[in-house]
């Protein structure tokens, strides 16, 4: 079993930055894969950026050049980091992990990005 808790939504302005972080309840090294995805109203949840267990890193392109997915091992902690937020990246944030093919969501965290 895999326990996520995510946090760091916010209300903020076009062209703000915020940063989400998703504490993980076991050794962050022994997951294969973490990411984070989005699911807006009336859309289908996506891909944001995934992170592998060497570190490789992906991004939809969407979030190419914007956001960075990172982790602290010591934390047991994945972070995305979010710059030059744009109304279209409103959103509930969603924090996965995959262990042996079974995958686990966090809750989700509200970001809501205002013109």
């Amino acid at each position: 079993q895999v326990q996520l808790v995510e946090s760091g939504g916010d209300l903020v302005q076009a062209g703000g930055s915020l940063r989400l972080s998703c504490v993980v309840s076991r050794n962050i090294l022994s997951i294969d894969a973490m990411g984070w995805y989005r699911q807006a109203p009336g859309k289908q949840r996506e891909l944001v950026a995934r992170i592998s267990q060497s570190g490789n890193t992906n991004y939809a392109d969407s979030a190419k050049g914007r956001f960075t997915i990172s982790r602290d091992n010591a934390k047991n902690t994945v972070y995305l980091q979010m710059n030059s937020l744009k109304p279209e990246d409103t959103a509930v944030y969603y924090c996965a992990a995959s262990v042996d093919g079974i995958g686990y969501w966090g809750q989700g965290t509200q970001v809501t990005v205002s013109s």
